[in-house]
């Protein structure tokens, strides 16, 4: 494609972009131990509170999860300021939405699924091409951010579409720490949120974050790094969280297809993640530390024979904690992680 099928008058404000300015004519980079500390500095800018916040957000997924469902419903909760996944209050503000594996009707198809009878909101920009960060792609990103000083969210669907190729002789590892380094650039400058969404390796892990596809120097340039899982149980999905100002936390999520939207699952994802047994034992037993299985049988109205099993395999799963001839949930009211 040529570069001028990639000049977009809704994201370049000129026929010629213009280089951003190093972020050090912008933003202080060294300090005295005195002056540091005496120093405030402004929270950060959540774009979902809680999980995406300023800086590079790095959310992963297999594919057909529901990635590009997951990031377009964000992005037009963001744009309204409704509520991001049906529970979360979020600020409203302009949105970037590069849908680069998506062609304008199917755009069209999924956003009247998840907005029904609400009308688009204006302030969702939306597009099917862009140039590589390194070739361009950066520039229009930043005059599109120039255009809408008081934008909250930039989404990159995908990742790969936009890192641009390798500097000669790079490692992986330099070479996805550099990419993932374009977009940073940009929302360190602006202090807004982006969002990356790329893919993860077939073969699973117990570490969440070694499951993304490439080297750790994707997951280490990110602020922060969100990885959509499929769930057993009750939940379609979780979301696992980490990063430099988020908190590591697990979300349950069920995805409603008739609507194309995924909805927050109230408490811990333990408990929408194991069979209804179980998740009927550890809301109890959350609820009643130290509770033994004649009680929980009782209060449950579960078969006794059945709980005593359940606990036990639950404590060998690490589910529960076995203390004191009752049972408690690792982590909670005395439980040991």
């Amino acid at each position: 494609m040529s570069e001028s099928e990639y000049s977009l008058p809704h994201l370049y404000s000129s026929p010629e972009p213009q280089p951003l300015q190093p972020v050090q004519q912008r933003i202080r980079t060294a300090w005295t131990a005195d002056e540091l500390m005496a120093t405030e500095f402004p929270a950060p800018r959540w774009a979902v509170p809680g999980i995406l916040s300023e800086g590079v957000n790095l959310l992963a997924g297999p594919p057909k999860v529901g990635k590009s469902w997951l990031s377009l419903g964000l992005a037009l909760a963001v744009a309204v300021g409704g509520r991001a996944m049906d529970s979360i209050a979020v600020e409203g503000g302009p949105v970037l939405y590069l849908a680069l594996e998506d062609t304008p009707r199917r755009l069209q198809t999924r956003m009247r699924k998840i907005l029904g009878k609400d009308r688009a909101p204006s302030s969702l920009t939306l597009a099917t091409s862009c140039p590589p960060l390194p070739q361009g792609g950066g520039e229009a990103i930043a005059q599109w951010i120039e255009r809408n000083r008081d934008a909250r969210m930039v989404v990159i669907d995908v990742f790969a579409k936009m890192r641009g190729t390798s500097a000669p002789g790079a490692s992986a590892y330099d070479a996805d720490y550099a990419a993932v380094g374009h977009a940073k650039r940009i929302a360190d400058h602006y202090g807004i949120a982006m969002v990356l969404v790329h893919h993860v390796r077939k073969a699973g892990s117990d570490d969440f974050l070694a499951e993304v596809s490439g080297t750790n120097g994707l997951a280490g340039a990110a602020d922060a790094t969100l990885v959509l899982k499929r769930a057993r149980g009750q939940a379609d999905g979780v979301l696992h969280v980490t990063g430099r100002d988020v908190d590591e936390s697990e979300y349950a999520l069920r995805f409603y297809a008739e609507a194309g939207a995924w909805q927050l699952l109230e408490g811990p994802a333990a408990d929408h993640t194991i069979g209804d047994t179980r998740a009927t034992i550890l809301r109890y037993v959350r609820g009643n530390p130290g509770a033994k299985p004649k009680q929980i049988a009782e209060e449950t109205d579960l078969d006794p024979a059945l709980v005593r099993q359940t606990c036990a395999r639950m404590a060998n799963d690490v589910q529960l904690i076995r203390k004191a001839g009752g049972y408690v949930v690792p982590g909670d009211n005395g439980g040991q992680a």
